[in-house]
């Protein structure tokens, strides 16, 4: 099973996502890298499963939550490329690819 690895940028949106879903409501924090979690459990457990959305690049979705988890498959790793909203700039993401 290969480890999953967060774009430095990646981290920071799941930080700030956890951070205003936890001002709204306490404890919904949690439950939003609780599902963050679950979805990196999902891809770990079968990562061609999900849709590829550009190049090799796919999109596993959160459950509950406006998100999804933008990555590829590496040789040694996963690497996820954005913890993205899915009703925010869609492509902002592509300068990550290198």
């Amino acid at each position: 099973m290969k480890p999953i690895v967060l774009h430095p940028a990646a981290e920071a949106e799941m930080r700030a996502a956890a951070g205003f879903y936890q001002d709204c409501q306490p404890g919904l924090g949690t439950r939003f890298l609780d599902e963050v979690s679950r979805a990196g459990g999902r891809i770990t457990d079968a990562p061609a499963a999900w849709p590829v959305v550009s190049g090799q690049v796919q999109r596993c979705l959160l459950n509950l939550f406006p998100f999804c988890l933008l990555y590829r498959i590496e040789n040694e790793r996963i690497y996820v490329l954005a913890v993205m909203h899915l009703r925010r700039e869609p492509n902002y993401w592509r300068k990550r690819i290198g």
